[in-house]
């Protein structure tokens, strides 16, 4: 019965919270159910544990096809990536990429928690991979691997990733803010 409880009240949290901006690729997963509840929470911008929950009782009862299964694992990657838990989170994507290995969110959001750990030159391959199979928000994918160059002190390939994520998501702050700590200047050659 307490479950059941906390998972309303994080039901209803949910209808009402908004959406914040994160560099967190979410699966969208529709058709009612736990699985589409947990990929609400992560699409949401939502970290709290009891979220959570949506997504372990997707994958322990209900009957998903393999794509919604592996964005399930995804997603509860997702929500724990935000509360800074990378090895759980990175344990979720490894789960989603051996079920689904053309799922591009699975490595992209799996280079987003090798960020998290500081591992930038791990990260770089995940996240080109997961854009060479497509992904539904590839703003953040570059974005992320703005913050892998940055991290391997390599400012030239990170401005221009930030400056891919910010031509896709015009309206996103993100790289906004991130462009305007460079400074560009041209370089003439000696003669």
């Amino acid at each position: 019965m307490g479950r059941r409880l906390s998972i309303l009240a994080a039901l209803a949290a949910l209808t009402t919270a908004a959406a914040a901006g994160s560099a967190h690729g979410a699966v969208t997963i529709i058709g009612g159910g736990m699985a589409e509840a947990c990929s609400k929470a992560a699409v949401g911008g939502q970290s709290d544990e009891r979220f959570e929950e949506f997504c372990d009782l997707a994958l322990e009862t209900e009957f998903l096809n393999a794509r919604d299964r592996a964005g399930t694992y995804v997603n509860r990657g997702v929500l724990r990536m935000r509360r800074a838990e990378y090895p759980r989170a990175i344990a979720d994507f490894d789960q989603a990429i051996k079920m689904k290995p053309d799922l591009g969110e699975g490595h992209v959001n799996r280079g987003a928690a090798l960020i998290g750990q500081k591992r930038y030159a791990e990260s770089l391959p995940a996240i080109d991979r997961g854009l060479e199979l497509g992904v539904e928000e590839p703003a953040k994918a570059y974005y992320n691997r703005a913050l892998a160059h940055e991290g391997l002190e390599d400012a030239r390939s990170a401005y221009f990733d930030y400056q891919k994520a910010l031509e896709l998501a015009p309206g996103w702050a993100a790289p906004t803010e991130q462009l305007a700590r460079f400074s560009v200047t041209t370089r003439t050659r000696p003669q």
